[in-house]
């Protein structure tokens, strides 16, 4: 195990990868680039003097051991994570390490939680799937949501996006996902994943001002379907995306984001609106921020900064709500998200 202020991040290189890196440095941490192109590497370290890069892969577990050398934590960035995430936690737990990833992909997810969490647990080492938008921030929210609540009847997450530029990682880490499950879709129900083919619904969400009511696609599952269960007792848990951004994914032509302030952000927002239901009573949250892949990097570095303190509440394969104090956490992302609560 390092010194405890070298975290690797595997993907240095990529979108999110670099808002990562630029965290981290914030934070005082000395981040190892990582990566799998060695020329992409290079040339993102040279734009970071001081900075050490290594060449890993996924296929070649020597070098994923070489590159975690000296590394207190690792962050894979680098999608699809069905490829990724599991040579990279193994390779955590072979270096004693704590593990952090920004998976979006729903079979990945569950793919780590199913194979990993005896060995991650035996070893004491914290592994944290979905430390990102999709997953992490939604499981946040919704345990916040419950309270002192014990269980719930359902829980929804609704994502109001001002439109959506994905990255060429998403659409990779997208495709395969699709090929995983045959075309189908997926949703969280009866208290279990279920694979199927029915349409997916068009419905109105009443998202709170300033966005107001939006057109939105049901059952367009998350990471969340996969976080928020692993830990808490709520046998439906629904996900919801705005028309208009799910319109902007699939189009053949969407553009990649485009930077408009000094840290990179591009200018899309987000509201991220979740509805817990339980005997009747209803509780909600909301957070509402920029660019959702920015905000992907505060997220996994306030978890990897929390693991390295020891401010957790488990070891093994665990879900943002459940390794975190899930309140504490999102009030430590003030400088990145607005907040509110509501009960009704």
């Amino acid at each position: 195990m390092g010194s405890g202020r070298q975290v690797a991040v595997f993907g240095a290189y990529g979108h999110t990868g670099r808002f990562v890196v630029a965290e981290l440095r914030e934070r005082g941490y000395a981040p190892l680039l990582l990566g799998r192109d060695r020329d992409r590497l290079l040339a993102l370290a040279q734009t970071r003097p001081g900075l050490d890069g290594r060449q890993a892969s996924v296929d070649d577990p020597i070098s994923l051991d070489r590159a975690l050398d000296g590394a207190a934590a690792v962050i894979n960035c680098a999608g699809p994570f069905a490829t990724t995430a599991a040579p990279l936690v193994e390779a955590a737990l072979r270096a004693g390490i704590p593990y952090v990833d920004v998976a979006a992909e729903i079979e990945a997810n569950v793919d780590t939680f199913a194979h990993f969490a005896e060995r991650a647990r035996a070893a004491n080492i914290v592994v944290v799937p979905a430390m990102a938008f999709y997953g992490g921030l939604g499981d946040l929210l919704v345990t916040t949501a419950m309270g002192d609540w014990t269980a719930a009847d359902e829980a929804h997450v609704a994502y109001g996006l001002s439109g959506w530029h994905p990255t060429a990682g998403t659409l990779a880490s997208g495709t395969v996902s699709g090929q995983r499950r045959g075309g189908r879709r997926v949703r969280y129900t009866g208290g279990r994943l279920e694979y199927h083919d029915d349409a997916l619904p068009t419905l109105e969400w009443p998202f709170p001002a300033p966005l107001g009511a939006q057109e939105v696609i049901g059952e367009f599952s998350m990471a969340d379907i996969v976080t928020v269960p692993s830990h808490l007792a709520i046998p439906e848990v629904r996900s919801y995306l705005t028309a208009k951004a799910a319109a902007d994914l699939s189009a053949p032509d969407a553009p990649t984001p485009t930077a408009v302030d000094e840290r990179g952000r591009s200018a899309q927002t987000f509201v991220v609106d979740v509805l817990v239901r339980s005997a009747g009573t209803e509780r909600r949250m909301v957070a509402a921020g920029q660019d959702i892949y920015a905000i992907s990097a505060p997220l996994a570095v306030e978890a990897v900064d929390r693991i390295l303190t020891g401010r957790t509440r488990t070891t093994g394969v665990a879900s943002a709500g459940a390794v975190f104090d899930a309140p504490d956490f999102l009030r430590a992302l003030a400088a990145h998200l607005e907040l509110h609560t509501e009960a009704r």
